[in-house]
C-alpha cells in the first residue's frame, strides 16, 4: 500500500513537470490541441464519477457545469482583467456553489427523475446566458486573449500545462474521496440508501458533498475553454455531448476505481481525435459502438478487465508453484 502510494505521489509530482517542459521542446502544436482535449475530457469524467459512479446518482448536467465554468471565466476576465488561475478559482466557486443549490433541489429524487431535473437545470442556465447581452447573447463573442504568460510561446501549450494541473487535482480528489470515510459513505448509499440512513451515515451531506466537489471540477475544466477557442457562444458550451462523454467515459473505465474515468476518458477521448479528422459524425458512432460492447462484454469496464487478468495471472502462477512443489516431494 505504502508503495502504491509513493509511486502514485511521484506520478502526481512529475505530471506537472512534464507538462511544463513538453512545450518547450518543439513539438508540433498539434499535439498539445490534442491532448488538450483528452486531458479536459479525464477531468469531466473524473468529476462525473464523484457523483454518479461513487454515490450511484446519474447526472446529465456536466454541459452545465462546464458551460457556466467557461462563461464565469469570460465574466472575470471581461469585467475585471482577471488572470487565468483567479478565473480558474473564481469558476470553480461558481461551479461549488451550483452543485450545492442544485444538489438541494434534486438530490431527493432518484433514477431517471433525478437525471431529468440535471437536464433541466442545464437549459435554464442556457436559457439565460443566450439573454444575457454582456457576454454575447445567442450570437456569441469573441474573445481577445492577453499577452501569454509564463514563458510559453502560444495559448495552445499554456493551456495544455494548465489542465494537466487540473486533471492531477480531480484524479487526486477523486482517489482521496475513494480511500476515505467519504468514499465509503457515498458506496454505502448507492447499494442501500434507507439502510445507510439506518446506521448513522450522513447521506445528504454526503451527497451536497459529492455535488459540490464534481461540479467545482467540473466548472474548472471549462474556465480555460473561452481563451482555448478564442470565442464563446452558448450552444457549443452548454452542449448536451460533455454529458454523453463524460457517462461514457466512466462507464468504459470502469466505475469502481479512480483510475477508470481516467482510462475510458484516455481511450475515447483520443479515439474521437483520430475520428474526428476522418469524418465529424463518425467518432459519435465509435462513442456508440464501445459503449455497447463494455455494457455487454464487460459491465465493470476496463478496470473490471484488468482485475480479472490479475486474477488470472495470480492463478496461473499459484498453480505453476504447487506443481513445482508436488513434482519436489
Amino acid at each position: 500500500m505504502r508503495n502504491n502510494s509513493t509511486s502514485f505521489w511521484a506520478f502526481a509530482l512529475a505530471l506537472p513537470i512534464l507538462a511544463f517542459v513538453l512545450p518547450k521542446v518543439g513539438l508540433n502544436e498539434y499535439y498539445f490541441y490534442v491532448a488538450y482535449v483528452v486531458l479536459q475530457y479525464v477531468v469531466l469524467a473524473t468529476a462525473w464519477n464523484i457523483l454518479g459512479g461513487y454515490a450511484g446518482y446519474v447526472n446529465f448536467g456536466t454541459g452545465a457545469f462546464f458551460g457556466l465554468g467557461a462563461y464565469t471565466a469570460l465574466v472575470a476576465m471581461k469585467a475585471f482583467g482577471a488572470p487565468l488561475f483567479v478565473q480558474i478559482a473564481a469558476a470553480a466557486i461558481v461551479g461549488a456553489l451550483l452543485g450545492i443549490g442544485a444538489g438541494l433541489l434534486t438530490l431527493r429524487l432518484k433514477g431517471i427523475f433525478f437525471s431529468i431535473a440535471t437536464i433541466a437545470a442545464a437549459i435554464v442556465i442556457e436559457t439565460f446566458i443566450l439573454n444575457w447581452r454582456f457576454v454575447g447573447g445567442a450570437s456569441g463573442m469573441q474573445v481577445i486573449r492577453p499577452e501569454v504568460p509564463l514563458g510559453f510561446e502560444t495559448y495552445t501549450r499554456l493551456l495544455f500545462f494548465v489542465m494537466t494541473i487540473l486533471t492531477v487535482v480531480a484524479i487526486i480528489v477523486a482517489r482521496y474521496i475513494e480511500k476515505s470515510w467519504v468514499g465509503r459513505g457515498l458506496h454505502a448509499l448507492r447499494d442501500a440508501e434507507s439502510a445507510a440512513e439506518c446506521s448513522g451515515v450522513p447521506t445528504l451531506r454526503l451527497k451536497l458533498l459529492a455535488c459540490a466537489l464534481s461540479g467545482a471540477l467540473m466548472a474548472a475544466a471549462g474556465a480555460p475553454f473561452p481563451l482555448y477557442t478564442s470565442f464563446i457562444e452558448p450552444h457549443s458550451t452548454f452542449s448536451l455531448n460533455y454529458s454523453v462523454m463524460a457517462l461514457s467515459m466512466a462507464v468504459v473505465g470502469g466505475m469502481s476505481r479512480w483510475w477508470g474515468p481516467v482510462l475510458g476518458a484516455i481511450l475515447i477521448a483520443s479515439t474521437q481525435q483520430l475520428a474526428a479528422s476522418a469524418s465529424p459524425e463518425l467518432h459519435l458512432l465509435v462513442v456508440g459502438l464501445l459503449m455497447v460492447i463494455f455494457v455487454i462484454v464487460a459491465p465493470d469496464g476496463l478496470v473490471g478487465l484488468i482485475q480479472w487478468a490479475r486474477k488470472m495471472v495470480g492463478s496461473g502462477r499459484k498453480e505453476v508453484k504447487l506443481a513445482r512443489g508436488s513434482e519436489r516431494a
